[in-house]
C-alpha cells in the first residue's frame, strides 16, 4: 500500500520522507490555507522533496476554467496530479487533462458510481472520502470495498485513494480491503507506530535493564 501524507507542512513531510514512509503527498485548499503560503511556491517546493506524486487542486469549478488551472498546475513539476472535484465539470476536465498525459486525481467522492465514472473518464486516482461519510453515519469502509469489486470486475487501473482517514482503523481497513494508497495527516502516519503493549513492554525493558546495571555503551 502506498502512503500519501495529507498536508502542506514541508517539515512534517520532510521527517515521514526521510523514514521511507511518503510515497506522494495530497494538498488541498483549506491545507495551503493553513501553510500560509502560496499555492505555486509550496507546490513546487513539495514537488521537489518527494519522487511520488503530488496532488494540486483545481478551484475553478466550470470545467474550461478547471483545465486551464489544471494545466498550470501541471507545469510546476512532472509529478504533480492535479486534483479535480467530483462534478460533472471535473469529470469534463479530468478527460481532457488525463488526455494531455496529465495525472488526475479526482476527490470527493461518495459513492460507487462517481467513482465508475472517473475511471471511465481516465482519473489516475479517486479519492473517496471515509472519513466524512462516518461523520453521517455512513460506513466509510463500505465504499471502498465497493469501488474495489467495481474496479477488478472491469480491469480499472485507477487507483483508489482512500481520503479522509482520521484514525490508525481506517488506515489498517483501507490496506485490508485493497486500496491502493491512502493518504492521511502527519499525525495519524505517525500513531500507527503506536500500541500500549509495546510501551508497557518497553517499560518493563528498560526498568530490568536498570536494576540489572545492564550498559551497551
Amino acid at each position: 500500500m502506498k502512503f500519501f501524507v495529507d498536508t502542506a507542512d514541508v517539515d512534517a513531510i520532510a521527517e515521514l520522507n526521510e523514514l521511507g514512509m511518503v510515497d506522494g503527498v495530497t494538498t488541498n485548499p483549506s491545507l495551503i490555507m493553513k501553510s500560509g503560503r502560496d499555492i505555486l511556491e509550496v507546490t513546487k517546493e513539495i514537488a521537489g522533496m518527494v519522487d511520488g506524486p503530488v496532488s494540486a487542486e483545481v478551484i475553478a469549478t466550470d470545467a474550461d476554467a478547471m483545465i486551464a488551472e489544471g494545466r498550470k498546475l501541471a507545469k510546476i513539476a512532472d509529478n504533480i496530479a492535479v486534483k479535480v472535484p467530483l462534478t460533472w465539470d471535473g469529470l469534463k476536465a479530468c478527460k481532457v487533462l488525463s488526455g494531455e498525459g496529465n495525472m488526475v486525481n479526482v476527490t470527493l467522492c461518495f459513492s460507487a458510481n462517481q467513482a465508475l465514472l472517473a475511471a471511465k473518464a481516465g482519473g489516475t486516482f479517486i479519492s473517496p472520502f471515509i472519513g466524512r461519510l462516518d461523520d453521517i453515519n455512513l460506513d466509510g469502509m463500505e465504499l471502498i470495498a465497493d469501488i474495489r469489486q467495481i474496479y477488478d470486475n472491469y480491469g480499472y487501473e485507477t487507483q483508489i485513494l482512500a481520503a479522509s482517514i482520521r484514525t490508525v482503523n481506517h488506515a489498517f481497513q483501507s490496506a485490508q480491503i485493497g486500496a491502493d494508497v491512502m493518504t492521511a495527516p502527519p499525525a495519524v502516519i505517525k500513531a500507527m507506530a503506536k500500541h500500549v503493549l509495546t510501551d508497557k513492554g518497553l517499560e518493563a525493558f528498560l526498568k530490568d535493564a536498570e536494576t540489572a546495571g545492564i550498559k551497551i555503551v
